[in-house]
């Protein structure tokens, strides 16, 4: 780290070194602000995957959570994918181990194994085919009506995908730490003190936030719907870091964050592991160029199959 004495303006050294080592830095929208408005392209999970696969930068660096990072290493396995913190983790992904994952695919050797982007390599690896948020279920109506599914490792997303297409589908028992602490009687009482507030929220929260809803989408889905729509306050339920690009896509609209049943101050369902990164840690990232993701050449040939399927689809 930089002795406190130093001053270094980030900001200006970071596009110095992108142009200059032919860099392009993507983030996710749960990213810090001051992140999200160094990066070439913010987004989310299925936007910056595509982003990713057409890269033609030398170097990729990637601020958000490990399996992201790898998701890129995947689709670019010649280049160099770097991750400012690597301890930059994620609930969601590491609730299903490869090993019991494997388990459960051999116990059911029938079905056909959907798996959503936010997971391990090794998870993506043992998969038919994978999905994020935005079109996961356009990716369970294309799958025969007769085949079985196997989904993982969302459990709210799957039951959310099972309510939406009628399909009958074994679920994985994991979920986000961040889409199910959000506090449903702190919501009952926002929502009667803003009554014209419009309630939208991710589909990997609770069923009981998303029967409230009136729209349920990925981030990039939410931002779009709020920045499209005739009403001007919402009730938002997803990581507080959406907040940041709609400030400016839709900068005359209200934005409400759905309380969490913490008892703090802010009470905003905010990811830790998304805000590890930093802008003098993503400094250094490109300055030293590391942490780099390393990855098996066997596991990414593996693990791109079900990946290109789904960008293919």
């Amino acid at each position: 780290m930089l002795n406190t004495t130093e001053k270094i303006n980030f900001s200006q050294e970071i596009e110095i070194l992108k142009r200059k080592k032919n860099a392009v830095v993507l983030a996710h929208y749960y990213q810090r602000p001051e992140i999200q408005d160094l990066a070439d392209f913010v987004g989310d999970s299925l936007a910056l995957a595509k982003k990713a696969a057409n890269s033609k930068a030398d170097l990729i660096v990637f601020c958000g959570v490990h399996f992201m990072a790898e998701t890129a290493k995947i689709l670019n396995p010649t280049k160099k994918v770097l991750l400012p913190d690597l301890s930059a983790g994620c609930s969601l992904s590491d609730s299903c181990d490869p090993q019991s994952f494997k388990a459960l695919r051999e116990k059911n050797p029938d079905h056909i194994a959907v798996t959503y982007i936010n997971c391990s390599a090794e998870i993506k690896a043992l998969s038919d085919i994978i999905c994020t948020s935005s079109n996961a279920k356009q990716i369970i109506q294309s799958i025969p009506k007769n085949q079985p599914i196997l989904f993982a490792p969302d459990k709210n997303l799957g039951n959310y995908l099972i309510k939406e297409t009628g399909r009958k589908i074994l679920l994985w028992e994991g979920e986000c730490i961040v889409h199910t602490a959000f506090s449903f009687n702190k919501l009952l009482r926002l929502h009667l003190q803003y009554l014209e507030a419009v309630l939208v929220a991710h589909p990997e929260s609770e069923s009981n936030i998303l029967d409230l809803a009136k729209f349920v989408g990925s981030t990039s889905a939410m931002i779009e719907f709020i920045k499209s729509s005739n009403d001007e306050s919402f009730l938002v339920a997803t990581e507080i870091g959406i907040i940041n690009e709609l400030q400016k896509q839709a900068p005359h609209k209200k934005i409400i964050p759905v309380p969490t049943t913490e008892n703090n101050s802010c009470a905003c369902s905010e990811c830790a592991y998304m805000k590890v990164n930093t802008i003098e840690k993503l400094y250094q990232c490109l300055l030293q160029e590391s942490p780099e993701i390393i990855l098996h050449p066997h596991l990414i040939k593996q693990a791109s199959i079900p990946l290109k399927k789904m960008i293919n689809i």
